[in-house]
């Protein structure tokens, strides 16, 4: 492995150079080979799983690595907390992979550090395949995400409300900046790390700015905001609830971190919640726009003394840019709606008809994913085609005009919906059904198998409709956990 490491070479205020603990027995139960070849990787590492474990459960510091907790602040659930950071997670460095895109490697569960706050640094093996798989299927998927390389059993326990396995789960990520990183600096009025941080982030992410621009803190705020409407209307085209939308989760590179208490919706609610923490529907599933804006807003804020020491000319600069989210997110959002049922474009005036659909599957309690999925059936099955009919009524049949309307040819429209419409999703009871079954038989297979479904989320496969089926309960009485 090659480091190449640049964060390490900003002020110690960022981070704690920290060590992982060291665990009794490492055994290396997923190894993800596609992405170790992507970042270049030495087979021959690879081929030892032995010398594997060491790396990844944190016994053996790899050659180049510079291990460190990162620092970062956060509002929690709306709450303000000025000192969190990785309580459980050593930043071992950064790889440059064969794309030429650099990444942190970043050990999770791998022991505690000053950010802890009493916790014991660890991690379950329930969250850290949880998260393996959520991650590969939202990268198969098409949304912007970290992944994960590897999951390390420690050999030792994690105590919650039993003793379960431990593990450590290696996460990769375009970075781990946060939005919560530049609360840290804002909160202590460290104007100087503020401006070090914003520098580094521009470098790194948003290189096409001009770090000698006079503007370069509003293109910055812009470019993030983007990111950000980039990433929730990806949610939103499969069912994603994150279920913990913190500023400390917001990462500013615009993908998807922290998998906690994530889950998939099944039956069709903006209301949708699952996360057992989230008791206001503060994160529900049509609640994740405006969180972002929020988060958003909270970034503007940390920036405004980096604009112009005048507080009433930087608001003037950047309030017109957050307020602007509003309006460039429902462009994204009825344009991904308008793809998924088979449209190029869509019409200011075609949101109703949209908005339609969606009232008929709220009312109806349909699934979200085999719907669309069905519609796009419909084109060349009149089977399916009759039972839509009676099912949607006259917005069916308005729909197949608005198609010949706009000249989508049938094989036309069904190709763009076939690429936005995935076949499968990571349905919450087969996650929960897989996860049951490794602890039960210990065996890696029963996740390699589901696993294999999930890479090619858009091609039926031998075994992709084993895990179409819909949940019973339609998935009202399910749970998720953040697994700290």
């Amino acid at each position: 492995m090659k480091f190449s490491n640049t964060y390490s070479q900003l002020d110690s205020a960022f981070y704690q150079r920290i060590a992982p603990t060291k665990v009794a027995e490492p055994q290396l139960l997923l190894w993800n080979k596609n992405l170790a070849a992507d970042l270049l990787i030495d087979e021959k590492i690879t081929q030892d799983h032995n010398l594997l474990a060491q790396y990844f459960s944190g016994n053996l510091i790899p050659d180049g690595a510079e291990p460190m907790a990162l620092a970062y602040s956060g509002h929690q659930f709306g709450h303000f907390n000025p000192n969190l950071g990785d309580g459980r997670a050593h930043l071992l460095g950064e790889i440059i992979a064969s794309d030429n895109k650099r990444f942190d490697i970043q050990l999770k569960g791998s022991g505690p550090t000053q950010f802890s706050r009493q916790g014991d640094g660890r991690c379950a093996i329930g969250p850290a395949v949880r998260e393996y798989i959520m991650s590969e299927a939202m990268f198969a998927l098409g949304v912007p995400t970290s992944r994960c390389l590897s999951v390390v059993i420690t050999g030792e326990p994690v105590y919650r409300e039993q003793a379960m396995p431990g593990a450590v789960v290696t996460r990769v990520a375009s970075s781990h900046i946060r939005v919560g990183t530049f609360q840290y600096f804002a909160a202590q009025g460290d104007l100087e790390s503020l401006i070090t941080l914003t520098d580094y982030t521009i470098n790194r992410h948003f290189s096409h700015i001009d770090i000698n621009a006079e503007d370069k803190i509003e293109q910055f705020l812009v470019c993030a905001i983007d990111k950000q409407i980039e990433l929730i209307v990806a949610w939103m085209r499969v069912g994603f609830i994150h279920g913990v939308m913190n500023t400390d989760n917001t990462a500013i590179s615009g993908e998807t971190i922290d998998f906690g208490p994530c889950a998939m919706m099944s039956h069709y609610h903006s209301g949708t919640v699952f996360s057992s923490i989230d008791k206001q529907g503060r994160y529900a599933f049509g609640n994740q726009p405006h969180i972002a804006q929020w988060n958003m807003a909270r970034l503007a804020e940390c920036l405004l003394l980096l604009v112009d020491a005048n507080q009433e000319k930087a608001l003037e600069k950047i309030e017109p840019l957050i307020i602007a989210f509003t309006d460039k997110f429902e462009n994204a959002y009825f344009t991904m709606l308008a793809n998924k049922l088979g449209l190029n474009e869509v019409a200011k005036e075609d949101h109703q008809f949209i908005n339609e659909l969606l009232e008929q599957m709220q009312k109806q309690e349909l699934d979200y994913t085999n719907t669309f999925v069905k519609l796009s059936g419909s084109l060349t099955d009149t089977d399916i085609q009759n039972t839509l009919k009676q099912q949607f009524g006259d917005w069916y049949s308005n729909w197949l005009k608005m198609l010949a309307d706009k000249n989508q040819s049938t094989q036309a429209a069904k190709k763009l919906m076939d690429k936005n419409n995935p076949l499968v999703i990571p349905r919450n009871h087969h996650v929960e059904a897989i996860l049951a079954e490794y602890e039960t038989s210990g065996q890696s297979t029963v996740i390699d198998d589901f696993l294999e479904v999930l890479r090619s989320p858009y091609q039926q496969l031998k075994h992709t409709s084993q895990f179409q089926d819909e949940p019973k309960d339609g998935d009202h009485q399910y749970r998720t956990f953040c697994g700290t």
